[in-house]
């Protein structure tokens, strides 16, 4: 028997994976010689810029006695802590000074770090790569060299447009995720006259293939129903419009709207700030349209409109999760959902057995459900 055909149980253990790049603020709220505070898998961070406009990212926690960094004074180049005056490099985390060593005392300085974290900026966002955690009571040390560079939003075009979006959600990152994933919400979460509604419903069939560390649902015709491809596909005059999506560990899902020279992308995370709470960004990059003065804030609306309902579902179902209910997942719509607990316990277990990580997809996979 097809060991997906009958609902099963799913209960998320709000694992929250380490050792991945994760959007930590938008850059426009991280100004110079300003700090601003931060939280990614529960851990306190600290976010500037130096003097250059480099992004850099430190635990918010000094080594010496736990005072907060943030409440601290920053010159552009080294961080000071308010308690006791430590200096420490902003982008190394290495200490610089401690003022109450006396010049006979040999403490080597230099070996202790406040805790730095790898830091990227682009498309209008600061990552932080947030690794493994050491053992309890460890210090901390250099930091590590992410072996993969962060991800960003797909362009194929030297000209284009982007925006970008936030919001938070109270529930956790595997809500957050499996939520983004969904293909059945739509006529009932994001009605809208200019979109869709339920009397659009209609019998799906999409293709899906597995990518590493994720899945893909491979190129595909848009949906007949929604009024947006109507009309870029009236507008591009192109023979045919394809839309492929990708969802990576631990939280990237990337969509690309291709219609001759014109195309649309985006890349949506879910990021998970405590075990309790997540948080979706959204950044799209596009070529169409481009020359209408307020393209950019007519997408960000439509895009705000529908990560605020879907937003305000997750805080209603918060509600409904405080009691610990029984949940379950279905054949076809949930499989994605199947995919992404697969392969979250396929890395976790990699990393526990030193193993290599064993996807859950065996090859293609042709999926139905109406939307």
């Amino acid at each position: 028997m097809n060991s997906f055909a009958s609902p099963t149980r799913q209960t998320p253990d709000a694992e929250m994976l380490f050792g991945f790049w994760y959007r930590a603020l938008a850059s426009e709220r991280v100004r110079h010689n300003r700090l601003q505070k931060a939280m990614l898998l529960e851990v306190p961070l600290v976010i500037g810029r130096d003097a250059q406009g480099r992004a850099f990212a430190l635990r918010d926690a000094c080594p010496h006695r736990g005072m907060p960094l943030s409440c601290g004074v920053f010159d552009g180049h080294q961080l000071e802590c308010s308690y006791h005056g430590w200096k420490f490099d902003a982008h190394s985390g290495q200490c610089q000074l401690i003022p109450s060593l006396t010049a006979d005392q040999k403490l080597r300085v230099d070996r202790i770090y406040a805790g730095a974290l790898a830091c990227a900026e682009h498309d209008d966002y600061i990552w932080v790569f947030v690794p493994e955690p050491g053992p309890a009571g460890a210090g901390a040390t250099k930091p590590e060299d992410p072996p993969l560079p962060a991800p960003r939003v797909p362009t194929f075009s030297r000209a284009y447009k982007l925006a970008y979006l936030t919001a938070d959600m109270p529930v956790t990152v595997d809500h957050g995720i499996i939520g983004l994933m969904d293909p059945a919400h739509g006529p009932f979460v994001h009605q809208a006259w200019w979109w869709r509604s339920r009397h659009s419903i209609h019998e799906k069939q999409k293709a899906f293939e597995p990518i590493p560390d994720g899945f893909r649902m491979s190129a595909h015709t848009p949906s007949s129903n929604s009024a947006p491809y109507k009309l870029l596909r009236l507008y591009a005059d192109a023979e045919s419009i394809t839309t492929t999506i990708d969802f990576v560990l631990p939280n990237l899902r990337s969509e690309t709207i291709r219609a001759g020279k014109y195309w649309f992308s985006s890349l949506t995370t879910v990021t998970p700030i405590t075990r309790n709470r997540c948080r979706i960004d959204v950044v799209a990059a596009w070529n169409i349209f481009r020359w209408l003065p307020f393209g950019p804030g007519l997408l960000k609306f439509v895009f705000a409109k529908f990560v605020e309902q879907d937003r305000r579902t997750m805080e209603l179902q918060a509600e409904g999760l405080k009691h610990d209910p029984h949940l379950m997942l279905i054949d076809d719509a949930d499989r994605p959902a199947k995919w992404y607990f697969q392969l979250k316990q396929a890395y976790m277990d990699a990393r526990r057995n030193g193993a290599e990580m064993r996807h859950p997809m065996s090859g293609p996979v042709t999926l139905k459900w109406r939307s």
